[in-house]
């Protein structure tokens, strides 16, 4: 089926969109500059919703916090009646380490807030998911705290080098080629190459040693 609706998940407001709960939000922002195309606030579908036409697809960012967002999505949906196997969720993963995407159809919600509203909204989990890692604080007690958090400077560079290597994917997408857009996403980054070894220094004298 093509692909008709990108969802972006985060919280509104300037209070949370620079922590990692927003990574989806990231990812629909760059995607619309990408597109030339702008956000407008639409209070009938309680989000900020671009209309990239010349790519066929809506773009979504739902203003209703994170715990809500399928009433966004569902407002929207039912509208232009998209069906959920037509539509691209992309957001933070905890199971992920900061730096790796998994692009993925269906399957569980991981305790996803976001996920867990939407799959209540439209009454199935049969719908594209860009997870974007964030990684694991590693105590289950410190989860909430830690996706309301702004990623640490590392983390950030590595978050924002997925994002480019997804975005490079859209092209794929576009096409509702996903198995190749799957397989392209999904795999994993070339690790850095270790810098080269400096020159011997020379010897001291230059030329041969004597005998």
């Amino acid at each position: 089926m093509p692909l008709k609706l990108i969802v972006g998940l985060g919280n509104p407001g300037s209070d949370y969109s620079k922590t990692r709960h927003n990574a989806g939000f990231w990812f629909c922002e760059r995607l619309a500059r990408e597109l030339d195309v702008s956000f407008t606030r639409e209070s009938r579908y309680h989000g900020w919703v671009a209309n990239a036409r010349d790519a066929g697809v809506w773009l979504l960012m739902p203003q209703t916090f994170m715990n809500r967002s399928g009433q966004s999505v569902q407002a929207l949906t039912n509208f232009y009646r998209i069906e959920p196997a037509e539509m691209l969720v992309v957001h933070d993963e905890l199971d992920i380490p900061p730096g790796q995407l998994r692009l993925k159809f269906g399957g569980g919600l991981g305790g996803h807030n976001g996920l867990k509203d939407i799959t209540a909204h439209l009454g199935t989990q049969d719908f594209w998911r860009l997870r974007i890692g964030i990684g694991h604080p590693g105590d289950r007690n410190e989860v909430i705290n830690y996706v309301l958090k702004p990623p640490k400077k590392e983390e950030a560079g590595e978050i924002d080098a997925a994002i480019d290597r997804a975005l490079l994917a859209w092209p794929l997408l576009a096409k509702s080629d996903f198995n190749a857009a799957t397989q392209r996403i999904n795999s994993r980054p070339a690790p850095p190459k270790p810098p080269p070894l400096p020159p011997p220094l020379p010897r001291e004298g230059g030329g041969e040693l004597s005998r």
